[in-house]
């Protein structure tokens, strides 16, 4: 009798375990480990909330020290030292037919890899435009994240040159093509070549009468003037300060829409000069083509966060660029502009394709 309540107990147990077990097992199909009906990718998306989780590599499309290798490499440390990244972020330089090698190789590669980065500036179009280009890519063949500097052209005399300001330089032009040496850092139809020749076209002058003259970078073309091979130089403006300061150059114009700040307050816009032209030389960061939604995010709202700290704005201050912070559809609006402005200037030149 005591053997029969006894089993009578242990089989109400085993009965009780199983139904909670059973019930249990029914609760967790709702579990983050199991999608819920109508979420089969749910799974997934919790998985993609914990970017990043593993190291990321940003390329740039540079020789070390470059403008864009300083750039992602301030960009790396300020990411650091604000915690807003606390995976290691590494800088790749892939040199080569003006950003056009590095391009390619991004480009060519897994277009929905979220770990990869890149970060070009203005060349990444005016490749892809030029008649003789280098480049059958463009930023369409990438994701736009944000635009993170800002930096302008600049048209340079030696400081006991005769011209005392553009207008003065264009009117020699214009009578004496010829007579007047014009160089810049990059190869007819590149960047500091399009920053002469915008103003120039603009003042009414035909371009392909310039005497250009292209030097192996900006230090290089600076190299020229002072040394009296060239009678003006194209260049960024931010390379001019120290040459300024020493009192070596003077600073004819510069293609931003209004003066700058500090030690550049002084210098006339193309526009007060009633030369109807701006060009904004900038850096930005763009994920592959096929970046995953949430991740695009992830950057846009970080790198938003970050251009707004101190660290950044201290290592704007410290390269002489301009914050010209731009995210998501603002940045790709920006580069369309630019891209229909390029064009403009190919055209005027018989470089276009």
């Amino acid at each position: 009798m005591i053997n029969s309540l006894k089993l009578k107990k242990w089989t109400a147990i085993l009965i009780t375990s199983a139904l909670a077990i059973s019930l249990s097992a029914c609760g967790g199909t709702q579990t983050a480990s199991q999608p819920t009906p109508g979420n089969e990718s749910g799974n997934k998306a919790e998985a993609k909330s914990d970017y990043p989780q593993k190291p990321i590599a940003i390329t740039a499309p540079s020789g070390a020290g470059g403008g864009l290798d300083t750039t992602a490499r301030a960009l790396t440390k300020v990411l650091g030292e604000t915690n807003l990244v606390t995976k290691t972020i590494t800088v790749e330089n892939k040199p080569g037919g003006g950003q056009a090698v590095g391009l390619a190789d991004f480009v060519n590669k897994d277009p929905k890899d979220p770990y990869r980065l890149f970060l070009p500036s203005a060349p990444l179009i005016i490749n892809n435009l030029k008649k003789e280009g280098n480049s059958p890519y463009s930023y369409r063949d990438l994701a736009p994240l944000a635009q993170l500097t800002k930096d302008y052209g600049a048209i340079v005399v030696k400081a006991d040159s005769k011209y005392q300001d553009l207008n003065a330089l264009f009117e020699d032009m214009k009578a004496n093509p010829g007579s007047v040496t014009l160089a810049g850092g990059s190869a007819p139809g590149s960047q500091d070549h399009l920053v002469a020749m915008l103003p120039a076209v603009k003042a009414g002058i035909d371009p392909k009468k310039i005497k250009f003259v292209s030097y192996d970078g900006g230090g290089e073309a600076m190299t020229a003037l002072l040394g009296g091979n060239a009678d003006a130089i194209a260049t960024d403006i931010s390379g001019t300060g120290e040459f300024l300061k020493a009192g070596k150059v003077r600073v004819l114009g510069i293609s931003s829409s209004e003066r700058l700040a500090g030690e550049f307050k002084d210098i006339p816009t193309y526009k007060e000069q009633n030369i109807d032209a701006e060009f904004t030389i900038w850096r930005g960061l763009f994920g592959p083509k096929d970046m995953p939604a949430d991740v695009v995010k992830f950057w846009e709202d970080t790198l938003k966060t970050m251009s707004e700290t101190e660290e950044w704005k201290k290592a704007l201050e410290a390269n002489g660029w301009e914050n010209g912070f731009k995210s998501g559809d603002e940045f790709k609006k920006f580069l369309e502009g630019q891209e229909a402005l390029i064009k403009e200037i190919l055209v005027s030149l018989d470089m276009a394709k």
